[in-house]
């Protein structure tokens, strides 16, 4: 039998109603059409695509708050109803007859009950006018003018209502305040983008930015940042505190945001640490408050400065090994790579339960202008090399082998550079042994370049001291610890002795050349002024340590004697073992070097080489100490040594 037409309207009103009731009961749309990103459970942050026209708030709403409010409203309107309903029946026609009657006072009522509802919904109106007034400022000055700039980048749809996503609070510029930017998942825009109109759009300054992309909800939070103190000097009775309480592989660089405390543990976090900076960056400040903590616990330091004068406060430190001439860099560095070969091998033997201190004393290596160093050995090696040699400089090699070796062997190379590109260091594997990589005043390439882990990149600044200290995929904003040149020479010398960390092999092993020791009959302190040439006595005549050498044999006939010619004869090959008196090696061996400059320096320099022998009282150095002094002292000889 046909269906009429009849039946076929029954069945869809029917088919209808038992949709709705479904929706009804799911707190779904009773349109079914579903606008929002909104669940039964979770509230809606974004308009769905291809939905047209305008989408009220109720679209926003999570289907649970839905349903509690639309079975709420019917068990109002029916509790309402039938209370009405026994009412009406017991009064409708005694009331119905009484107005009929008399009206006046029916229309008295209606009056006044009009009056009222008037008068309350005015005050109402105007109580929710005034509490809402600076949330209406907030949205008409900063969320809508937002929500225009993002909507594109973002790619939102028009009928998105920014207060969705846009969780702006109204006092978004105090420091303690959190905005939160709900972002599409599909991640299909630019972060520098977003970040670049919400810190503009809102006026933003010294904020940082957070993303969490991972999982259903995706979106970044901003919050301000607390500063650093503007200074954190060591004279500072707290900050000398914190640096006496450090460890001893933990030195402290410097005081973050809201006090926080900035280290770094050799052991446990990075052994070798980057310093990356512009001229007039601090770089020499860093490395001058993480060398002189080292000191006081007892490491040793080789500092490796073509540019000779950027550590002077450590130049003659007991512990300290200072080369300025680009020969004994060179030859310093395989030095180290020896020894790193040789407590690998101590360690070795020691087996994986063993004190650490029983490898060494630990070694800290100070690597200034790395840019330039690592063209200067370079030159250095093709000029000296021999038919055979590698092509690469057996210095810059040993350099990258104490980079690989790590924390075990308590090495640690300190670096600096202007640009730590690949290329200066030697290749992107050996930029990746800085874990801990020190910025300040850098560039948008060299954040890119040295921490493409941390995103957005944090403003450069001009201010002294400031720095970001990248480690573990974070930038922390740090004031450097400033020790003044005296402060640092006091703090290096008053702690453990470098010589009473290890055993009498590695103290041999390491033991400063001559040139990085005090005279032994130096009267200098270190930390302190330097003092006048001590008058003559009994125990140091004036001339102790620059008596000529021994008389020469007696002069065959007819030739004149050394002390009674007036031209010296040609010099002797010479033999940079021998040992002789600071008259002979200012005549001889040290061109451009007065005997009265070699004087003042014995006197003066505590890096000036011990003396080699002693004859009666008179002290003999030995050349090839001298010469090393002379091409590493801070203001470089006139003339050339034969090294040249």
């Amino acid at each position: 039998m046909a269906q009429t037409k009849f039946d076929k309207q029954v069945e869809e009103t029917a088919e209808s109603l038992m949709f709705g009731i479904g929706r009804f009961l799911a707190g779904r749309p009773m349109d079914g059409v579903k606008r929002t990103d909104a669940t039964f459970w979770r509230t809606g942050t974004r308009v769905l695509p291809k939905v047209e026209g305008r989408v009220s708030r109720s679209s926003y709403r999570a289907g649970w708050k839905r349903l509690t409010f639309r079975i709420s409203t019917l068990a109002a309107i029916g509790a309402g109803g039938y209370q009405a309903g026994w009412v009406h029946q017991d009064t409708t026609v005694a009331t119905a007859q009484e107005i009929w009657a008399d009206p006046d006072p029916a229309i008295a009522v209606l009056e006044q009950a009009g009056i009222a509802a008037a008068s309350t919904a005015a005050v109402g109106t105007a109580a929710y006018l005034a509490l809402t007034r600076k949330r209406r400022e907030l949205m008409r000055e900063w969320v809508l003018p937002l929500h225009e700039a993002l909507a594109l980048p973002l790619r939102l749809p028009e009928q998105t209502d920014p207060r969705r996503y846009l969780h702006i609070p109204r006092n978004f510029s105090e420091d303690d305040a959190v905005i939160r930017v709900d972002v599409p998942g599909r991640l299909d825009f630019s972060k520098d983008l977003v970040v670049d109109i919400i810190t503009t759009k809102l006026a933003l300054e010294g904020v940082t930015f957070s993303w969490h992309l991972a999982g259903r909800e995706t979106y970044v939070t901003v919050k301000k940042t607390r500063k650093p103190p503007a200074k954190a000097a060591f004279k500072d009775p707290k900050i000398r505190e914190i640096v006496t309480a450090a460890k001893e592989s933990a030195p402290v660089i410097g005081i973050g945001s809201a006090g926080r405390i900035v280290t770094v543990d050799l052991d446990a976090e990075s052994p070798h640490i980057l310093v990356n900076a512009s001229t007039g960056g601090g770089k020499s400040v860093t490395l001058r408050c993480i060398a002189c903590q080292m000191l006081h616990h007892g490491s040793l330091v080789f500092v490796l400065d073509t540019k000779r004068i950027s550590h002077p406060w450590a130049s003659g430190l007991p512990g300290v090994t200072y080369c300025r001439d680009i020969a004994d860099i060179h030859d310093q560095l395989i030095a180290l790579g020896m020894e790193g070969r040789r407590r690998t091998r101590v360690a070795d033997d020691l087996g994986i339960d063993a004190d650490p201190k029983a490898i060494g004393p630990r070694i800290l290596i100070l690597l200034e202008e790395v840019n330039a160093t690592m063209k200067q050995l370079a030159r250095y090696w093709e000029k000296t090399r021999e038919s055979g040699d590698p092509k690469v400089s057996p210095a810059v090699d040993a350099l990258n082998e104490i980079l690989y070796m790590g924390r075990q062997l308590r090495m640690h190379v300190l670096l600096v550079a202007q640009s730590a590109t690949a290329r200066a260091l030697g290749g992107p594997e050996v930029r990746e042994q800085f874990s801990t990589r020190i910025l300040a005043r850098y560039s948008v390439n060299a954040w890119r370049m040295l921490a493409p882990e941390v995103h957005p990149a944090p403003k450069s600044t001009k201010h002294h001291g400031r720095a970001q200290v990248v480690s573990g995929g974070s930038a922390r904003e740090t004031q450097i610890l400033f020790f003044t040149e005296t402060e640092a020479r006091e703090w290096a010398t008053t702690g453990k002795k470098a010589a009473a960390a290890g055993g009498p092999a590695l103290v041999q092993m390491h033991k400063p050349p001559a040139d990085s020791l005090p005279d032994a009959a130096s009267t200098t302190t270190p930390g302190l002024p330097l003092a006048p040439e001590p008058p003559a006595s009994a125990d140091r005549p004036a001339d102790a340590r620059n008596l000529t050498p021994a008389p020469a044999p007696a002069a065959a006939p007819g030739e004149l004697a050394a002390d009674a010619t007036t031209t010296p004869p040609t010099p002797a090959p010479v033999d940079d073992d021998q040992a002789v008196g600071l008259r002979e090696a200012a005549d001889h061996h040290l061109p451009g070097i007065t005997l009265a400059a070699l004087r003042f320096a014995r006197a003066n320099d505590p890096a000036f080489p011990a003396p080699a022998d002693k004859r009666g009282s008179a002290f003999f150095y030995r050349v090839g100490d001298l010469k090393k002094w002379a091409r590493n002292r801070p203001r470089a000889a006139t003339g050339t040594t034969d090294l040249d």
